[in-house]
């Protein structure tokens, strides 16, 4: 199979994923927490990610505007230890699904704050952004991020625009290392993006994602 081929296979693997989950139920058509709740249950994550869910540290994310689903799949994550972090997941081991539920609805209601795109590294963020590296098989960002960054919420896909660059540049590298690897459930998605850019390409595409809106 050429680089082109696997490209094309896997946006056609990521667009039937998508389906699957708007079929069958995705994480989006589970349970639902409430946001007036979750605004208390919240007050100890302002520390890092902002009262309102803008972080105000670069390494730390925004989690202003992200999907329910997505959230609450994070913070399974990291109680089970398929995603590492000491603090993270000794929070998230405190938490009911209720809990995480709540403080995701919270979240999800929240405006994330704009911020914008290095000018020197647009042009190639965009490319890869929208689409990929056909030569190396790299997969285009837009088709599960969406055209704006905002992800897919059915298929558990996360709200990017508007991230932090440095979060987003940390998290590509630690998909591409294996550290992370919360994507397994998904065939190491991320993971075999991340592993076939550069590291200016990185840096470029974390820019991208920062200015999108």
């Amino acid at each position: 199979m050429t680089s082109a081929d696997a490209n094309v296979a896997m946006s056609a693997w990521i667009v039937l994923t998508a389906i699957g989950s708007l079929v069958f139920g995705g994480p989006a058509l589970a349970q639902q927490g409430s946001a007036q709740v979750g605004q208390a249950k919240a007050v100890t994550c302002a520390a890092c990610h902002g009262a309102d869910g803008n972080s105000v540290t670069p390494e730390w994310p925004n989690l202003a505007g992200q999907h329910e689903s997505y959230f609450v799949r994070q913070m399974e994550a990291y109680r089970d230890g398929e995603r590492e972090d000491a603090g993270m997941r000794g929070f998230a081991a405190t938490l009911s699904a209720e809990d995480m539920h709540d403080i995701a609805a919270f979240y999800a209601g929240q405006n994330p704050h704009l911020q914008g795109a290095d000018p020197a590294l647009v042009t190639v963020g965009e490319r890869i952004y929208r689409g990929g590296i056909p030569e190396r098989g790299v997969a285009a960002c837009i088709a599960c991020h969406g055209p704006r960054g905002r992800g897919n919420p059915l298929a558990a896909y996360p709200r990017i625009s508007g991230q932090h660059s440095t979060y987003v540049f940390n998290t590509l590298q630690d998909y591409a290392t294996g550290e992370r690897n919360s994507d397994v459930d998904m065939n190491r998605m991320m993971g075999n993006v991340a592993e076939l850019l550069f590291e200016d390409e990185m840096r470029a595409l974390a820019s991208y994602v920062q200015g999108l809106r």
